[in-house]
Order: structure tokens, then C-alpha cells, then sequence
């Protein structure tokens, strides 16, 4: 056989495997692209799949997470969820309003841990905004989960956490902790997620 067609097979075989080789880059972006799309689009359940809540627990409450009963753990993170999606949710729609587009760069992985900047470009009328944001991930045994965002270089949790967890948890541990977020959840049960 002629050595230029033995070469044939294997060129397409290369070239049929190289979405294969890009599979893993796409395997971390996708929970960043599907929880944008989902909160854009009020599919707020579908968004809340893609966050690592356990994840987001344990950088919200430190080293207490140990402290805290099974029970104690899955309320916080449902009730996080719950609030997260009712609060921060529709702000981030009023925005996408106005959405131009959204561009991402290649994901940066490391061991179990990744993150995936973006370009958001808000064409509102009265002012055009571009926003630099950067998404951290968590890869777990379901797949890769979204557990942070930074704005402008500020990190979504870490603003949580200082601002509003850690001073419930010093004031009245888990019992503080857990009855604000009740109470704020109450308080938006007018705020049904789809």
C-alpha cells in the first residue's frame, strides 16, 4: 500500500479524536455557561444544580462546618441556595437586560480545583459596561461545580462570609446562624423559584 494512503486513516483518526482532547475544557466551563444561561432565563433551579454548596458551606462557615450536625449542614446550604437565587438572582437578570455578550476564556485547571474568567458586556443606554468576571470551580464525584464568583476582583463568598456569616456565627453559633436565614427566607417567601 501506497505510504501516503496508510497515512489517510490515521490523520482522520486524529482528527475525529480532537474533540476529545477538548472535551475536558468544556467539561469545566459548562456548569459556569449553563448557571448564566439558567438565572438569565429564570431558571433558577436549573442554575442552583451547578453550585457546589457543600463546597460553599465550608468556605462560609470554617473551620464550625466540623461543628455542625448533618441536619444543621443540609439546612444551611439549602437555605444559602434559597437566598442566594432570591436575592442576587434577579438583580443579575435586571442586568442581562441590557446583555451585548459574554465571552469566556479557556478554563485554568489545577487538581480538582479550576477557575474561568468571562467578559459580560452590558450595552445598557445610558452607559456600556464591560465586566471581568472570574468563576472558581470544584470538581466532586457528580462533575465539576461552580462555588465562587469574583467582580472585579472581589469574591462573591468572601463578602458573605465576612459581612453576614461570621458575625451570626459570633454572636449565637449555629442557632444565630440558622434563624436569620430562616427569618430572611420567610421574609422573601413571595420570591418563588422556577
Amino acid at each position: 500500500m501506497n505510504a501516503r494512503l496508510r497515512c489517510v486513516p490515521l490523520l482522520a483518526a486524529l482528527v475525529l479524536a480532537l474533540p476529545a482532547f477538548a472535551a475536558p475544557n468544556e467539561a469545566v466551563s459548562k456548569p459556569v455557561k449553563t448557571v448564566v444561561q439558567s438565572v438569565r432565563y429564570g431558571k433558577d433551579l436549573a442554575a442552583l444544580k451547578n453550585f457546589g454548596g457543600e463546597q460553599q458551606a465550608k468556605f462560609l462557615v470554617g473551620e464550625e462546618w466540623e461543628k455542625a450536625s448533618e441536619a444543621q449542614r443540609k439546612e444551611f446550604i439549602q437555605l444559602f441556595h434559597n437566598l442566594f437565587a432570591k436575592i442576587a438572582f434577579p438583580k443579575v437578570r435586571d442586568n442581562f437586560k441590557n446583555l451585548a455578550s459574554i465571552t469566556y476564556e479557556d478554563p485554568e485547571v489545577t487538581g480538582e480545583e479550576a477557575k474561568v474568567a468571562s467578559t459580560v458586556v452590558i450595552d445598557h443606554p445610558m452607559k456600556k459596561q464591560e465586566l471581568k468576571l472570574k468563576y472558581a470551580l470544584a470538581k466532586d464525584k457528580a462533575g465539576w461545580k461552580v462555588v465562587d464568583v469574583a467582580v472585579l476582583g472581589d469574591s462573591m463568598l468572601t463578602g458573605i462570609r465576612d459581612d453576614q456569616v461570621r458575625p451570626l456565627l459570633k454572636e449565637g453559633g449555629w442557632d444565630a446562624l440558622l434563624k436569620a436565614m430562616r427569618d430572611k427566607d420567610q421574609e422573601l417567601k413571595s420570591v418563588v423559584l422556577k
